[in-house]
């Protein structure tokens, strides 16, 4: 479990600055281009998933981290969350099962942490718990894909202060978040105007109404294994 704390978070609500703060933050779990499980995929999606091709994730084994490029921005209307660090570790698995002949290449990853947070609002603290199993779907494509999935209220944020407001991020099942990879030296995830599922309750002020939430980031993939190597996928 990983808990941290953070200042003036937001979320996506026509409320009160301070709760629109807290929401918001969940989407550190998010997902780029809006897929979202727990919502219903569309055609395209669907079709997508049938056809998937052959995958290859390398090096075989090696361990990795996924840290921040630049800053993690959550956006609620006219109100900006800037996150500076931002971290996630994983495995690679070992051969052969590093490869799929008709699909993705999934593992383990332990769940992402959030520090040094910044917000247009004043007056609002916050903590963030993160839980449970974690893992990362990697599908060659074009473009290649990786899909974090989060277990059920595996990103609880809490907000005090100006607002005493629990927002919990897939409240009714996993859900899993898919950004865009590039390989490279290092390797990159973005995740673009991403939405995920969350749950709001408190008392006044709180946006209880609210249901999804939003994030943008670009991580940077390094292999900890061998420095050197650099983390591909591949068909």
């Amino acid at each position: 479990m990983s808990t941290r704390s953070l200042h003036s978070p937001s979320l996506r609500i026509a409320v009160t600055a301070a709760t629109a703060a807290a929401a918001l933050l969940l989407a550190g779990s998010a997902n780029a281009n809006a897929a979202v499980t727990g919502l219903p995929d569309t055609p395209a999606q669907a079709g997508d998933r049938a056809s998937a091709g052959s995958t290859t994730v390398t090096p075989a084994g090696d361990e990795y981290t996924a840290g921040l490029s630049g800053d993690a921005s959550f956006t609620a209307g006219s109100v900006t969350v800037t996150c500076t660090v931002s971290e996630a570790s994983g495995t690679i698995p070992a051969a052969p099962g590093n490869h799929n002949d008709a699909g993705p290449v999934e593992s383990a990853v332990s769940a992402p942490t959030y520090d040094s947070c910044t917000a247009s609002l004043p007056g609002v603290e916050a903590s963030v718990t993160t839980s449970g199993d974690w893992t990362v779907s990697m599908q060659h494509g074009d473009p290649s894909t990786a899909g974090l999935t989060m277990p059920a209220g595996g990103f609880v944020l809490k907000t005090s202060g100006l607002a005493e407001c629990t927002v919990t991020a897939a409240p009714d099942g996993a859900a899993t978040a898919t950004g865009e990879w590039a390989n490279g030296s290092p390797s990159t995830l973005t995740f673009d105007a991403a939405e995920v599922p969350v749950k709001v309750e408190g008392g006044f002020g709180c946006p209880t109404s609210a249901t999804t939430s939003e994030f943008s980031a670009v991580y940077e993939i390094t292999d900890t294994t061998d420095p050197g190597a650099d983390v591909a996928v591949n068909s």
